[in-house]
């Protein structure tokens, strides 16, 4: 456990580079905390605090850093969130998709780094589905959701389907299950397949899939203001740490993974790059806290940004903002 002066060197430490950027070296430290401590203290609480793996020296200075670890620990619990006075934006509550847009640059703008909203999550109902033969083994599946929204899946098949099996299998699946959510259907039709036609029951579960596939599909991150990152000096030293970052846009199943994963929890969360899988980039954290519909938490949102952040104005900026995201949401009935 630290004592007193450890934690007050080392949050002194941490807000400091946060500010500066710079390692910080004992003098600074000294004057940064406000104890009437001589260097040789400081610098024998220094160096405990880097063999419990809290600050790290780089080579080229005599300044220390903050570690993932000691980030962690002054995250968790030196962090006094001060409420500055923000002016609170709203948004626009016309559409589902604009309010995700919205906020994608909402956040970008107000912490000046990288927005992300993962878009509702929808229960996959279908209202109604059709089918369309295109050519030999291949057909379009149209499903229209309870809110008239239209998916359209192209579906290839072992065999060949008429027309009128296609018809048949569609009248089937409305008359008895139009309302059910996918899943649902899925598994009645497991048990249910025996008793039709073996060909029929095979075409079906093959158009559930697809359905089950494009509804799925909405489920999408909004990415506003990669471009910040350019401006960050950590980064923008180390190209190969910047194309890192950018791959993960790229590969939007990771942060829609990771937003998951935040999504579980109430509150805003902190992930911080280097301490585990979550975030697999030293050089990046992420702020984040999930949203709600109607009391239901059906998103997340959050920023994207250096290691080193005002972690204090990232959160109450993610805060707010899944507030207002929540607010204009339940507000669209």
């Amino acid at each position: 456990m630290l004592d007193d002066r450890a934690k007050l060197l080392l949050k002194a430490l941490v807000e400091r580079y946060i500010a500066d950027g710079q390692p910080v070296g004992s003098r600074t430290l000294s004057r940064a905390s406000g104890l009437d401590l001589s260097p040789a203290t400081i610098r024998n609480v220094m160096s405990d605090l880097e063999e419990l793996g809290l600050i790290a020296s780089p080579h080229t200075s005599s300044g220390r850093i903050p570690t993932a670890r000691g980030y962690r620990l002054f995250v968790d619990t030196m962090l006094t969130a001060q409420r500055e006075e923000m002016a609170t934006p709203s948004l626009a509550a016309d559409q589902p998709q604009r309010v995700i847009t919205n906020a994608a640059q909402l956040l970008s703008n107000l912490s000046q780094f990288v927005g992300v909203v993962m878009a509702p999550r929808r229960t996959s109902v279908f209202r109604h589905i059709e089918f369309l033969r295109l050519s030999e083994k291949r057909f379009l599946v149209i499903i229209i959701s309870p809110e008239g929204d239209v998916q359209n899946r192209v579906v290839f098949t072992q065999a060949d389907y008429t027309q009128g099996q296609l018809i048949e299998a569609s009248n089937f699946l409305n008359a008895n299950y139009a309302g059910m959510e996918i899943e649902q259907v899925r598994e009645r039709l497991k048990t249910e397949v025996e008793r039709l036609r073996s060909e029929i029951g095979q075409l079906m579960q093959a158009a559930v899939q697809a359905s089950s596939e494009a509804l799925s599909e909405q489920d999408e991150v909004v990415i506003s203001g990669e471009r910040n990152l350019l401006s960050v000096s950590d980064f923008s030293s180390d190209m190969g740490q910047l194309r890192r970052a950018f791959d993960l846009f790229e590969q939007k199943t990771q942060l829609m993974r990771l937003l998951e994963v935040s999504s579980q929890a109430a509150g805003v969360r902190i992930y911080i790059g280097g301490e585990s899988q979550v975030v697999p980039f030293e050089e990046l954290s992420i702020v984040s806290s999930p949203y709600e519909v109607d009391g239901q938490i059906v998103g997340t949102l959050g920023v994207i940004g250096p290691t080193r952040m005002p972690y204090d104005r990232m959160i109450q900026i993610v805060d707010i903002t899944a507030r207002l995201v929540s607010n204009a949401l339940s507000h669209q009935k």
